[in-house]
Parts: structure tokens; sequence; C-alpha cells
């Protein structure tokens, strides 16, 4: 790796630039490519942050040369890039633009795609540096992987590095996720392994951890002594769109519970790091996670739902079973609650509820702690009949920002006190735009910065937690709810048998 001894890495005026290299893309003319891959490669060298040696193959089926994919990529750009189109930015990156045809157990095609690299060493002076995306169905990884290991590719050597980027979902359960982890770490090594969550590139998750250890306003109260409880949700007003094969098999706690919103709550929950590296907050994400414990009694505590036919944003939706692809008689839950507990010192004895759900009310992502109430009011009854629990609300999407809700007196001349909030809002405070989650986590990956990234242990930590649950639903018809309302009466009821009720975002 060559180094630059003029430039100091703390220097925040310059932006950090990969050294030369290629990004491949298996599956490349799938959605995920078309609509955030694609757009994150033009957004990153829009902003000067690709190497001036770059190149981007795709690999697919299709039976295209590299014109009919620049024109794929052109279209998926202009379509669903986040920063202007600028017609100087694309004619440099469509040079660098290149496509490999062939399907995925198709020797001679790998062969090609080893060829091309070396090529591109010559022709674009990558360096023979190179990142490999595997935006396929995980049951693919294993003949995908098998290749690169066959024809060397997945081979790092002296002067230059290879890595992959796996998708979610990790395993369908424990025991499949360790069998995948297996396989995955047997062809690259573990550092070369970047295991893709999005909701971590986002910059409100990342901005939680400056909330709480760049400030000593929030860390003294950010425990079992002064928070009530702990509530993470994640709510779609969509429902599956064309997705019916994969959710099937899935569900929402296997979708999104087992990852986006475990991790929301290791990063919650967590002990400050010894430094802010990717080894020492892995380590401390993977003592939460490892902590995490289930409610004895899942049948008032663990819920999940299913969603029928209802009105959302003034249109009638139809239901689950009602989905193309979807068996009418379906099980498949579309909603998904649960209360679990942190057995660490700092929040022992505080729930965390965490909730997703499809076809919901507004689609919305946020952690809300809330703080128990004043030990001693000394105002009348009357006084505080509006006032709440104070609440801290990281807002991860939309509107990204933090919402501090408390108590203030009500002008008048009464003694009447309710609930205001204060609001901080990325877009209002910072006049660039945040960037896209993807285009974080493309350009980390190209750096070799796995700080947003879980390890393979965390990944099985977080199957451990899930694995009871579906094993204690399996069989079980979910509960059903309406389109438009905030899932099942059954997790309205889990946080009323302990006097709580769920936020309302």
């Amino acid at each position: 790796m060559i180094v630059n001894p003029l430039r100091d890495p703390r220097d925040r005026r310059l932006p950090r630039v990969p050294e030369p290299c290629a990004l491949v893309v298996f599956g490349i003319t799938g959605d995920l490519a078309r609509k955030k891959l694609l757009p994150a490669v033009y957004d990153l060298a829009n902003r000067g942050l690709l190497p001036t040696n770059f190149a981007l193959l795709g690999f697919a089926r299709r039976d295209w040369g590299d014109t009919e994919f620049a024109e794929l990529a052109r279209d998926a750009i202009r379509q669903h890039a986040r920063t202007p189109w600028r017609e100087e930015v694309w004619e440099r990156l469509a040079g660098s633009v290149h496509f490999v045809q062939g399907s995925f157990d198709d020797d001679t095609a790998f062969d090609e795609l080893a060829a091309a690299l070396g090529e591109l060493e010559g022709t674009h002076g990558i360096g023979g540096n190179a990142a490999f995306y595997l935006s396929i169905p995980p049951g693919m990884f294993p003949v995908v992987l098998k290749q690169m290991q066959r024809t060397g590719m997945a081979e790092n050597t002296p002067g230059r590095w290879r890595r992959v980027v796996v998708e979610k979902p990790f395993g369908t359960d424990l025991a499949s996720s360790r069998e995948l982890n297996a396989l995955v770490d047997s062809v690259f090594s573990a550092d070369d392994v970047f295991r893709i969550d999005h909701y971590l590139g986002k910059e409100t998750v990342q901005n939680l951890m400056a909330l709480r250890f760049a400030n000593s306003l929030f860390e003294p109260v950010w425990n079992g002594h002064h928070v009530d409880s702990v509530q993470i949700t994640m709510a779609e007003d969509v429902g599956i769109g064309g997705r019916a094969g994969f959710y099937e098999k899935t569900g929402a706690a296997r979708d999104v519970l087992q990852n986006h919103l475990l991790q929301l709550l290791a990063l919650t929950a967590m002990e400050e790091p010894v430094e802010f590296s990717a080894e020492e907050i892995r380590t401390e994400k993977l003592k939460v996670l490892r902590a995490v414990s289930l409610p004895e009694d899942l049948s008032t505590f663990a819920v999940r739902g299913q969603y029928e036919q209802g009105w959302l944003a003034g249109e009638r939706v139809r239901a689950y079973r009602q989905e193309e692809g979807v068996d009418p008689a379906s099980t498949t839950e579309t909603f998904a609650a649960v209360r679990l507990g942190v057995e660490t010192r700092r929040w022992a004895g505080v729930p965390f509820y965490l909730r997703a759900g499809k076809r919901l009310p507004r689609r919305v992502t946020e952690i809300a702690l809330v703080f128990k109430r004043a030990p001693h009011l000394p105002f009348a009854d009357t006084d505080t009949e509006e006032l709440g629990n104070n609440q801290l609300v990281v807002r991860v999407q939309p509107d990204e920002g933090v919402t501090l809700k408390f108590g203030s007196k009500v002008p008048g001349s009464v003694m009447e006190v309710r609930d205001v909030s204060m609001d901080f809002l990325y877009g209002e405070q910072f006049t660039e735009t945040s960037p896209e989650a993807y285009e974080r986590l493309l350009l980390d990956v190209l750096l070799g910065d796995a700080t947003l990234f879980p390890r393979n242990a965390e990944v099985e930590a977080s199957w451990a937690v899930i694995d009871p649950l579906e094993e204690f639903w399996a069989g079980s018809a979910p509960a059903p709810y309406r389109a438009g309302e905030w899932g099942p009466r059954a997790a309205d009821a889990m946080l009323a048998a302990e006097g709580r009720r769920w936020r309302r975002p």
C-alpha cells in the first residue's frame, strides 16, 4: 500500500479516497444494483471520492456487451442518483464500465471474468485490487464463492487486496448462518468479508455514537437508573411489492428484527469503546448481543401479526394473503414485536421493546428512550394531567434528527405543565445533504474500513435471539391487523401488561 507522506489522515479537509481498484458486482441487473449500487457509484464519483484508476465490472446472464451495460447504468443513475446529473462525470465513469456475460455455474464465464480483471490492471491501472459485491440470492453464494476460489480471484497477494461484500439475509437460522459464515471465511480471510447492513450506513445511526460519546449531557442518564424503557420501531407503509417469493420464506422477524433492529439495540445499549475503531466498536456491540435475554412468558411478550385489507393514505389496500405469489393460507408474519432484556449492570431491569411491520400508518424508523417519571412533583395533580415521560428520540428515517420531549409550563395565569418537543433536524442544521447509506458503505469497503459492518460473531449472536422466537411461533397463526393500523391488539396488550404503551411516531 502506497502512503502519501504529505497527507495526514486526521486532516478533515482532505476527502478519504480509496486506492486504485475495481468493483465487481454479481447480479448487476437486479433491483438492488439498479436502484442503489449503480447510483451510489455515480454519487461517489460526483463527489470526487473514487480513485482516478477505477473500474466497474458487471456480471450477469444477460447477453450484453459493454455498450448495453453502460446504457442500463446510465438510465439507473439518472433515475435514482442523489446528486445532480453531470455529463462530464458520467463520461469519465462510462469509460470504466465493463460487462461479462455468463451464469454462476459456467467455468468459462468465470475464467473470462478473471482474465478481464487482469486486463484492467494494464488498461485502467487498478493495481489488482478488487471488491466483489454478491447482489444475488444467498442460495447462489456457494457456487459463486467456489468459482472465485477456483480461479484465484479471492486470493490476496503482496501488493493487492481482494474483498467480498455479502448482502443479508445471513442464513435463515443459527445453523445455516454458521454454515454460510464458514463457507465465506474459507474463501476470504475474516478481515476481507464485509457483511452489509445498510441501516448502519445511515447518518443518524452513526450520530447515535456521537450523541452518546461526544457529549457529557446524555451519558450520565443513559442507563437503568434513569431510563424506564427503550422502544425501537421500524414501520413501513408499503406491502411486500414483488418480493413474495423471498418474504414467504422469511417473514418480518428474520427480515429485519434479526439484523436491523438488533443492530440498533446493540448501538443503543453498548458501552463506550476504548477507541473509535472497527474492532473496539464490534467488541462492545457483541457484548450487548450476547447479553440479550428473552422473556419467560413468550405468549405475552412476543407477538407476530399479518396485515389484512384496509385503508392506507386514502387508498384501499389488499390483505397479505391476497398479494401476488402469496399462499392464500400463509402463516408468514408481516409484523413482529418482542420485549427483550439486556443483562448488564447498565441496563438490568430495563425492557427493550422492538417492533417492525408492513402496511403500518407511516414509514418511520426511530429509537426512543423513555425516561422514568420524576420521583416527586410539587404540583397539584390537575396541573400535570397532560405531562408524560421525558423522551429522547433518535429518528433514523425519514426526517433524520433527534427530538427531546420534556415538560414545560403553559403560558397563562395558572400552573399547567404540558409536554413540549425540541427538535434537531439534519436537513435544517447542515447545508450538505446526507449521503445514501450505500454510498458510505461502498466507500468504506473500498477503503477497507469495517467499522460499520457486523462480523460473523454478531450475526450468530443475533440468530441466537431469533431462533427461540421462531421455534415458539412455529405452527401458530399470526394475529390479524388491518392495513393502516399500528399492528395487532396483542402488541398493545404486551406493553399494557407492564403499565406502558407504544410511542406514536
